[in-house]
């Protein structure tokens, strides 16, 4: 069997249950993927922020071990590129003999960019920006007080800043978008590698269906308002849970239920345009001749909370569905019993370890992800992960928050404020924080025998027993027999 070639594409900012026939979003190319491959419905990124995410997926490592804990380019970084002697696993596919072409979305440091690990930069990737350049300077076009009260159509208004729009509609695609671009030039490059006999791997980074929603009419056309409910979480009271969740879910208030709705189905009309360019592509791979010999891979880098508990977008409130991403691999020659659910936890962090195996690249070093493929080959791991790890230390505002979940419990330490613990069995929709139960004592303390089990492979320094740091309700001294 010749080395596949690969195909991945990121979306940004997708949910998982997006690309999930039955679950509201009309994508018939989504769905075709899933029909011939494998969909992991249980996957998750480490943080839900692009960066550390991101960084994630390159690495096959966790936040504490590649240094990436929020996005890189901005004055908040924690660090704006990764930590010395971390290595991508594009390199080992590069020096394997791999062609590897990079178009869209990077997000893995400001200090390099694709061409520094391996890629061939098509199109929009970069290194050396900065998210907050000129921002002194551009307050001068903020609205003035007098002017900031007058609320649109999916506004929220915030005194003293640019009012935030969450959804909107265009009339017709533009080929000058990012995403419109990355697409074609993903098509050019699927279309040049026709009779091509050296493996090749392709990177496709969209920035869509990032907030604000904002999409082709005729994507909007696709989906009637009245079709379309609100979360079960979304009368969420906020009892018992950090204040900064209820904090940030404030300014959603302002928006109506009938908005809040709305938000819903514009982001999944941006599903559904993603959809409709992720099919071209298929289309230009099926043209190319390669697309039996070549493993495909449908990812986003973070979800969004798309109204559940009141919230769109991302951030601190550690919920599944800012956490929870698309994964779907095809690979015709290999995939055993196409149209299958896993249902195991994944990571992020198991698709480099897994394009490695499939690829026949050996690199003898550690990765805290593990190897899909025996699950593409229909096969089941003598033992596999029975609970999944996550990894926070803030967005452009700094919380250290770590959390465990398993099938019955999820538990999430919040250094700087209520801890929380969920009975997922009777409250999938963590709604009802458990974390001070008595009852649920032992759950706690079992989940943060987890946690640092954990954070000792990672070497995450969360350890620090420092007393005004040291706040979680069992230390890592719980592991000390282990």
């Amino acid at each position: 069997m010749n080395r596949p070639n690969i195909l991945i594409v990121m979306g940004d900012h997708q949910r998982a249950d997006s690309v999930l026939p039955g679950a509201g979003t009309i994508a018939p190319n989504f769905n075709q993927l899933s029909r011939e491959g494998v969909t992991f419905t249980q996957t998750f990124c480490p943080s839900p922020h692009c960066c550390p995410a991101r960084a994630t997926f390159m690495s096959g490592l966790y936040p504490s071990e590649h240094g990436i804990w929020n996005n890189v380019g901005n004055g908040m970084a924690i660090n704006r590129g990764l930590n010395d002697g971390v290595r991508l696993w594009s390199e080992d596919m590069r020096d394997a003999g791999y062609k590897l072409a990079y178009t869209g979305k990077w997000h893995v440091s400001s200090l390099e960019s694709p061409k520094d690990r391996g890629w061939e930069e098509l199109y929009g990737a970069r290194a050396g920006y900065s998210e907050n350049e000129g921002t002194w300077n551009t307050i001068k076009e903020y609205p003035s007080p007098e002017t900031a009260d007058s609320r649109g159509e999916g506004e929220i208004i915030r005194p003293g800043y640019t009012k935030y729009t969450l959804y909107g509609s265009y009339p017709e695609r533009k080929p000058e978008n990012h995403d419109e671009k990355v697409t074609a030039t993903a098509t050019e490059f699927l279309q040049e590698q026709a009779g091509n006999d050296e493996p090749w791997m392709l990177f496709t980074g969209w920035v869509g269906p990032h907030d604000p929603y904002i999409v082709p009419q005729k994507y909007l056309d696709m989906y009637d308002l009245d079709d379309i409910g609100l979360p079960e979480s979304y009368y969420d009271e906020w009892e018992n849970k950090p204040y900064v969740y209820k904090r940030i879910a404030s300014g959603f208030g302002q928006l109506s239920e009938r908005e809040i709705k709305e938000g819903i189905r514009h982001f999944r009309a941006y599903c559904t345009y993603l959809d409709d360019m992720f099919g071209e592509i298929l289309r230009a791979l099926d043209k190319s001749g390669q697309a039996d010999n070549t493993v495909v891979v449908y990812c986003s880098d973070h979800g969004d909370y798309c109204g559940e508990h009141g919230l769109f977008a991302k951030g601190i409130p550690c919920y599944q569905g800012a956490y929870r991403v698309p994964l779907i691999i095809r690979y015709p020659e290999v995939v055993a019993g196409p149209g299958r659910r896993v249902e195991e936890f994944v990571s992020l962090a198991d698709v480099g370890p897994t394009l490695l195996e499939l690829a026949g690249v050996q690199t003898g070093r550690h990765f805290t992800g593990e190897s899909l493929a025996p699950f593409i080959k229909g096969e089941i791991p003598d033992s596999w992960r029975d609970a999944i790890h996550t990894q926070c230390n803030g967005v452009e505002l700094y919380y250290s928050q770590r959390s465990v979940m398993t099938r019955e419990f999820k538990y999430v330490f919040n250094g700087y404020d209520q801890d929380e613990l969920y009975d997922l069995r009777k409250d999938p929709h963590e709604l009802v924080n458990l974390a001070n139960d008595p009852g649920y004592a032992e759950v706690v303390r079992d989940m943060c025998r987890r946690h640092w089990e954990f954070a000792r492979k990672v070497d995450d320094s969360t350890i620090n027993p420092y007393i005004t740091v040291g706040l979680a309700p069992w230390g890592p001294g719980e592991i000390l027999d282990k």
